[in-house]
Formats: structure tokens, C-alpha cells, sequence
């Protein structure tokens, strides 16, 4: 059975930082890209950022120069580092396997102006 569990999350001021974990078991994660999503309230599920077997990485417009994903393959695990944390960042973020349908339950970032 694949599971995804994320945390790190938290509440932080506006400027802050988090760092996100993604531990994957079940599923070896060195064979697939992996992504982060996110969804805020009453807004549709979004993707954040992903990283590919090779480690390349990929980031929505947003995000860049202040999110950075990850990988640890020797421990089966995905991170995501954030800084400079904006209200609007404040979300449910969730990660994912580049193939089929698995989901971390996510893990919540609230920021505070």
C-alpha cells in the first residue's frame, strides 16, 4: 500500500520560513518524479513545484526564487523548503507521486500578515 505523509507544516508570520516532508513508503520514489501541490480555501488544487528522477525541478511562477523542492531518495522522501512566506501562500499542501493517483492527507501552512 503506497501512503505519502507530509508535515512541517505550520503558522508563520509573512517572511518566514518552512520546511515541508514528504515520507513515501510502499513506492520507491527514485523511479518517478515526485510534485508538490497546493489548495487554498474554496480554490482549486494547484501545483507548487516538482523535481524529476534526474533532479530537475520545475516551479510555478509564484513560487520561484523562494520555494525549493528536493529530493532524498536514499530515505524515500521529498521536501520542500519555503521562504519568504506570503499571506497568499496559505494553503493545504499535499504531495505527489508523478504517477497514478497517490496523495499525501497534506499538511497545513498558514501565514499571518
Amino acid at each position: 500500500q503506497v501512503q505519502l505523509l507530509e508535515s512541517g507544516g505550520g503558522l508563520v508570520q509573512a517572511g518566514g520560513s518552512l520546511r515541508l516532508s514528504c515520507a513515501a513508503s510502499g513506492y520507491i520514489i527514485s523511479t518517478r518524479g515526485m510534485a508538490w501541490y497546493r489548495q487554498a480555501p474554496g480554490k482549486q488544487r494547484e501545483l507548487v513545484a516538482t523535481i524529476g528522477r534526474s533532479g530537475s525541478t520545475y516551479y510555478v511562477d509564484s513560487v520561484k526564487e523562494r520555494f525549493t523542492i528536493s529530493r532524498d531518495n536514499a530515505n524515500n522522501a521529498v521536501y520542500l523548503q519555503m521562504n519568504s512566506l506570503k499571506p497568499e501562500d496559505t494553503a493545504v499542501y499535499y504531495c505527489h507521486i508523478l504517477a497514478g493517483d497517490y496523495w499525501g492527507q497534506g499538511t497545513q501552512v498558514t501565514v499571518s500578515s
